[in-house]
């Protein structure tokens, strides 16, 4: 008899590939009820909810917006506008290094004139991301306030940044690696943060 096919659920997401020295710190249902938690608290601290602008920062911060954002019309019941912002070529340190990164998509559907900018990224670190992107910000308006949203603050600044909206506080140690993973393009792809540090080769 030939085997069922398998129908991916919310309860049965597809399997996202681990390596060794992974570590799962939020699943798929975690992030979703973060997020929640988050457009919460944007629509408890912004009383004007159309002036919103959603700023992605890539590649992680896309799908964090698009359900952020999704999650926000559910509650306010009004449309919420979402951009996507590339920061390369405002990073300080990549310019220090030498190094050339390639250059990520910018879809600014308007000018930011007047709203409130909430810059949404899937890991803080140093803040130099977030820096860049208030830096990038500025070549499209003069917004009337900018917040940050975080799916994990993992500490380590190197600059004062503050984040206004935190998913999870994670401690870890600077040479590790935190990423979200999963996204493939689809709003619906399941997503995980995993924590990587890497294994050393048992001959070593």
């Amino acid at each position: 008899m030939p085997n069922e096919p398998t129908v991916r659920t919310e309860e049965t997401p597809a399997r996202i590939e681990t390596r060794p020295g992974d570590r799962v710190v939020l699943d798929n249902r975690g992030i979703q009820r973060a997020l929640a938690r988050i457009a919460h608290e944007v629509v408890e601290r912004n009383e004007d909810l159309s002036n919103l602008y959603l700023v992605a920062i890539p590649n992680g911060g896309v799908p964090l917006a698009r359900r952020l954002a999704a999650s926000l019309e559910k509650i306010a019941e009004q449309d919420v506008l979402v951009g996507v912002l590339d920061t390369t070529l405002y990073r300080d340190d990549l310019v220090a290094s030498g190094e050339r990164p390639a250059l990520r998509r910018t879809e600014m559907p308007s000018m930011v004139d007047g709203r409130i900018v909430i810059l949404v990224d899937d890991v803080a670190k140093t803040g130099r991301t977030i820096r860049a992107a208030m830096d990038a910000l500025m070549d499209f308006g003069r917004p009337s306030r900018v917040q940050v949203v975080a799916l994990i603050d993992r500490g380590h600044r190197e600059l004062p940044i503050k984040i206004d909206y935190v998913g999870k506080n994670i401690p870890t140690h600077p040479q590790e690696t935190v990423e979200l993973r999963g996204y493939d393009g689809s709003d619906d792809d399941p997503l995980e943060v995993v924590v990587h540090a890497e294994v050393e080769d048992a001959a070593s």
